[in-house]
This record gives structure tokens, sequence and C-alpha cells, in this order.
């Protein structure tokens, strides 16, 4: 017994060297690097295969060395089980995007909803309803509110209104103008109808006196002024005429 108790004593601290822990990391070595990788690639494509038949699993398996060589093994296929990898990906982002979306929409409604109960109750207390839950400080911060915008109502209507006094003035001015225009134009129709009014009087007696003339002229009458003694005639024909 002591000596089986000191055997073990004396191989217990080789093998607690032996099996410590290796630190992950990059192997500086490149032989040790080399001889590293060829035993852990084969212990893998072991346990791969393993896995694949006691668990009946698909496994595809996929290795490339430092210098780009190519390793690997699949107990159905490769290009299959990537196929079928990409599939459950896309259904499983589908699936978790369309999460994430109706749960961001749900919250996004619940905050409108929130904006719109909060304007509802801004709109009442500023007609003067709903005013139970608010106290003297929220009612003179309401009051304060509403006198400020009574004074930009009050300003902007004002403007408006100056706006409109001033377009009426100058609209008043123009008729104005426009009246002054027209009633000389009225002033100059009427005197230049006057002046042919006066020439058309002017022609029309000399035109009667041309007519009255003719009349006579065509009834075989002598004139007035026929009928008056001419002293350049001799005595002797009125005689004549008298005789007769």
């Amino acid at each position: 017994m002591d000596f089986q108790s000191q055997q073990s004593m004396s191989v217990s601290p080789q093998r607690k060297t032996g099996r410590g822990k290796i630190e992950i990391k990059r192997i500086e070595n490149t032989t040790n690097r080399q001889v590293t990788f060829c035993k852990r690639r084969n212990g893998l494509l072991k346990k791969a295969y393993e896995l694949s038949v006691l668990c009946d699993a698909e496994v595809a398996l996929i290795v490339f060395s430092s210098r780009g060589r190519l390793y690997e093994y699949a107990n159905n296929s490769v290009k299959a089980t990537i196929e079928r990898y990409w599939k459950a990906c896309s259904d499983s982002t589908s699936g978790s995007t369309f999460e994430v979306n109706a749960q961001y929409y749900q919250q996004e409604s619940a905050k409108l909803r929130a904006q719109i109960s909060n304007l509802q109750n801004h709109n009442r207390q500023m007609m003067g309803e709903g005013l139970g839950n608010l106290n003297s400080k929220d009612l003179k911060n309401l009051e304060g509110r509403l006198e400020r915008g009574i004074s930009r109502i009050r300003s902007k209507k004002n403007e408006l209104l100056f706006a409109e006094i001033e377009y009426m003035q100058k609209r008043e001015i123009d008729l104005h103008n426009n009246n002054q225009i027209l009633r000389a134009k009225i002033a100059e129709s009427e005197g230049n109808q006057q002046q042919d009014m006066n020439v058309m009087g002017a022609g029309g007696s000399d035109y009667e006196c041309m007519q009255s003339q003719q009349q006579f002229d065509n009834r075989g009458y002598f004139q007035v002024t026929a009928l008056q003694p001419d002293h350049q005639h001799p005595r002797q024909d009125h005689m004549a005429l008298q005789l007769v």
C-alpha cells in the first residue's frame, strides 16, 4: 500500500504538467503551427463524422488552411447544406424582422395615441373645459398662454385691417384720377359737339336763302331787287310799259 501511494504521488505531478492548459493564441513557429493544424484538422473532421453518424445530423465542414488549401466534409452535400443554411437564415431573419417591425409599430402607435390624447386635452383646456385636474399654477400658465395667443391674434387682425385700408385708399385715389380724366374727356367732347352745331347752324341759314331764291326763280317771279328802279335804264322804257 505504501509503495502504491508513493508511486501515485510521484506520477500525478507529471500528469498535471502534461495536461496543462494551452494558451489560445497564434503559434509563431511555422513548423509547430503546421503540425498543430494537421492534428486538430483531423480531429475536427473525425468529430464531424461521429456527430453525423451518432446523432443523424446533417453536417458540412469547410476548412481553409493558411496557404489557402481547402478541406471539407459533408455527410450529404456541402452545396445542399449551404442552401439549406441560407434558407433557414432567411426564414429566421424574415420572422425576426417581422417581429421587430411589429414591436416598433406598436411603440410608435402608442406614442401617437398619447400625443393625440395630450393635444385633445390641451384643446379642451384652451376652450375652458376639463380644468378640474389643473392646480393654480397650471391655470396661471394656461391664462398666460391664452393672453399671448389673443395678443398675437389681435396683432394679425390689425395688420390685415391696415393693409385693407391702405389698399382701399389707393383704390380711391385711382378712381378719383380716372373720374377726373373722364370729366375732361366729356368736357372736350361737349365742346367739339357745340362747335359742330354752330358750324352746321351757319351753313343751314345760307342754304335756306339759296333755296328760297331758287323757288322764286322757278316760279317765274322777279326778285325784289329787279323790281327796284334802276337809274341805268332810260325813262322811256317805263313809259312804254305803262301805255301797253
